[in-house]
C-alpha cells in the first residue's frame, strides 16, 4: 500500500501564492499559525530536513524516535510530519484515532521504502518459502512502507531501527536459523557481519528478476537480503575514503551503516544518525572528521561545531531529495489548511494494516 491509498484525496500543486511570498512571510505565516494553534500542534523534523523547516519543528530526531514522540503528545490534534511517507504512516500507527498525521508535500518519499513494495514482498516469500521451508524469519528496517512491516507483523517478524540492528537479528536467530531482511541489503549485511555471518552465508533476494542471487550451497544460506538500498549511502565509495586518507591522514571516517560493506570496512567508525550526531558531540575541539551521511544533517553538523573541522566524505554529495521536498512553502500551506478547517494531505493506514505493523514495531520496542 502506497502514500497515495494511504491519504484522503487532495491535490498535490503548490498553490502559486506561496511561491510568490517572501522568506519573511512565510515565515511569518508559520509563526502565527503555530502561536495560534498552540498545543494541537506538533511539528516533528526529521534530522535530514531543511533548515528552513527544522527551525519550526518542535523536536528533531530520526524516525522512530519522531513517531514515539508524537504518540507521546496526547495534545495535539495535528502532528504535520517533517520527514517522509513511511515516516507518517508510522506516526499514524502509533498515534491515537483522533489525532490526524499530516505530509506537507505527498511527493516526499522514500525510494529505499520504495524498493520493496506488499507484491514483491508477498511473491518473493512464497518462493523462498519453497526454497528454505519454515526456516526463515523476516525483519523490516523501520524505513519501510507500513504494508512491509504488516507483512513482516504477520509472519512473526520486528521491524529494526540502525541503532539497534544488531540486536534484532540476535533475537531473530534465535527464533529460526535464517532471516529475510527487507528492504536495505546494506544495513543487513553490514550488521550480520558484525555479528559473525561470514559474506558467502549471505543471498541476495532479487525482486526485479524475482530470482535469489547466490553461488554455493543453498544449506549455507543464513540471511536473505532485499536487494534495496539508500540512494543517498549508496554514492559513498571506497576512492572517496582513499581520497580523505591521501589529504587528512589524522581524520577520522564516520558512516551510516546503511552505506557498501567494503566502506564501511575501511572507515573509522560506522553507526546510526544519532550515533554519529553523539560521536562528534564529544569530540574533542580541534579533531576532524569525515562524514558518510546525508548533507542537510552533515552541514547542520559542521555548522555547530566550528572548533572541528568537519567535512562531507563525498564532497559532491547532495541532499536527499525526496526528503528536501518538505519545505518552507509546503510547510506554510499545510498550516493554512490546518487554520481553514481541511488540514490536507492526511497520511491513515488502513486498520488491519496497522494493526499487524504495530506488531511488528512492539516485538522491536519490547527489548529495550
Amino acid at each position: 500500500m502506497n502514500i497515495f491509498q494511504t491519504a484522503e484525496k487532495q491535490s498535490n500543486i503548490l498553490p502559486a501564492k506561496y511561491r510568490e511570498m517572501t522568506v519573511l512571510e512565510l515565515e511569518s505565516r508559520v509563526r502565527e499559525i503555530k502561536e495560534k494553534l498552540g498545543k494541537r500542534l506538533f511539528i516533528p523534523g526529521h534530522h535530514y530536513q531543511k533548515d528552513e523547516v527544522i527551525k519550526f519543528a518542535d523536536v528533531t530526531g530520526d524516525s522512530l524516535k519522531l513517531a514515539q514522540l508524537s504518540e507521546e503528545n496526547k495534545d495535539a490534534e495535528y502532528i504535520v510530519f517533517c520527514g517522509v511517507h513511511f515516516m507518517a504512516e508510522t506516526a499514524d500507527i502509533l498515534t491515537a484515532p483522533v489525532q490526524k498525521v499530516l505530509l506537507p508535500d505527498m511527493r516526499a518519499g522514500c525510494s529505499m521504502a520504495d524498493m520493496a513494495d506488499i507484491h514483491q514482498t508477498e511473491r518473493a516469500w512464497v518462493k523462498l518459502v519453497d526454497i528454505f521451508g519454515e526456516t526463515m524469519l523476516p525483519l523490516t528496517y523501520v524505513n519501510s512502507t507500513a504494508a512491509i512491516k504488516a507483512f513482516v507483523g504477520r509472519n512473526g517478524g520486528a521491524t529494526v531501527t540502525s541503532s539497534n540492528a544488531e540486536k534484532m537479528v540476535s533475537w531473530a536467530f534465535e527464533q529460526k536459523p535464517r532471516i529475510l531482511f527487507l528492504p536495505d541489503q546494506h544495513l543487513g549485511r553490514n550488521t550480520a557481519y558484525n555479528l559473525g555471518v561470514e559474506l558467502d552465508e549471505m543471498a541476495v533476494w532479487n525482486p526485479v528478476s524475482d530470482k535469489l542471487e547466490y553461488e554455493g550451497s543453498l544449506e549455507n544460506v543464513k540471511v536473505i537480503l532485499w536487494k534495496g538500498h539508500c540512494s543517498v549511502h549508496e554514492n559513498f565509495t571506497v576512492e572517496n575514503v582513499k581520497e580523505v586518507r591521501k589529504q587528512y591522514p589524522e581524520m577520522k571516517i564516520i558512516v551510516h551503516p546503511e552505506c557498501k560493506r567494503e566502506v564501511v570496512a575501511i572507515s573509522d567508525m560506522a553507526g546510526s544518525t544519532n550515533y554519529i550526531i553523539e560521536a562528534i558531540e564529544n569530540s574533542k575541539p580541534g579533531s576532524s572528521w569525515a562524514i558518510g551521511t546525508e548533507m542537510n544533517l552533515v552541514n547542520r553538523i559542521i555548522n555547530q561545531h566550528l572548533d572541528k573541522h568537519i567535512i562531507s566524505l563525498n564532497p559532491h554529495m547532495c541532499p536527499c531529495l525526496t526528503m528536501n521536498r518538505i519545505d518552507l512553502p509546503h510547510l506554510a500551506w499545510c498550516l493554512e489548511t490546518i487554520e481553514q478547517g481541511e488540514g490536507h494531505n492526511r497520511i491513515q493506514v488502513e486498520e488491519q494494516t496497522a494493526a499487524f505493523a504495530k506488531l511488528a514495531l512492539d516485538r522491536m520496542l519490547e527489548r529495550p
